[in-house]
């Protein structure tokens, strides 16, 4: 059990890189180190995390299927 508690802890922390890395790709970095959120995006983001899953787009669920995938394939590979 704790061989598929690790690799799903090491996608999940992938997960969080690439969210990471992206959120910081769209940031703007200001003189001082910090980081500064455009508008739209913000915005979008807030919406986002107060909706549930149910109230998501397709498009916004498709992005959270896709992360699913992710954890589905290694439970996979122990089930079988």
């Amino acid at each position: 059990m704790n061989s598929i508690r690790e690799k799903i802890a090491d996608i999940q922390h992938a997960i969080w890189s690439h969210w990471m890395k992206y959120l910081f790709s769209v940031c703007v970095k200001n003189d001082d180190g910090s980081y500064t959120i455009p508008i739209d995006q913000a915005e979008r983001w807030e919406r986002q995390m107060w909706m549930s899953y149910e109230a998501l787009s397709e498009k916004e669920r498709d992005s959270d299927r896709e992360e699913a995938d992710k954890v589905l394939k290694v439970i996979q590979k122990f089930l079988k």
